[in-house]
């Protein structure tokens, strides 16, 4: 009946497991995993679930009502609420933020809008990459 793909398919080099459509208005929290491409309304808190790999992509069609806390996000649509980034944000040209963004590292382009406060977190402790490189020699020599 459904023709199964072989790889899921992607948006500016980022898997996409699950797609909320220009269509849709989504009310309610959401968890997920893996990538989730938002070009319709979610209302509602959008949360990753711990300890897995998960990217969030607001579409510039897309817009969200509630908090986001997701490793990486990436936005180019309208987002009211704070964003909470373990990771990295990226802020697209038609990005519109309305809420505080905490992030590890930021990307703005051009022409984005951030109605509220920039925090940078601080890594924690034993997430630095030179912490791990007699770890990383021991594992490749192995």
């Amino acid at each position: 009946m459904f023709k199964q793909q072989s790889k899921p398919s992607s948006r500016d080099g980022q898997a996409v497991d699950t797609l909320i459509g220009a269509q849709v208005t989504f009310r309610g929290d959401i968890e997920f995993s893996g990538g989730l491409y938002v070009e319709g309304r979610i209302i509602g808190s959008v949360t990753a679930t711990p300890g897995g790999r998960a990217v969030l992509m607001l579409a510039e069609s897309g817009v969200i009502e509630g908090e986001v806390h997701a490793p990486v996000v990436m936005i180019d649509g309208r987002l009211e609420g704070d964003v909470h980034a373990t990771d990295r944000v990226e802020l697209a040209a038609k990005a519109r933020v309305q809420g505080n963004v905490h992030y590890r590292v930021v990307e703005m382009h051009a022409g984005a809008q951030v109605t509220g406060r920039l925090v940078h977190m601080e890594s924690p402790a034993g997430d630095n990459v030179l912490d791990a490189m007699p770890a990383l020699a021991a594992a490749n020599a192995a």
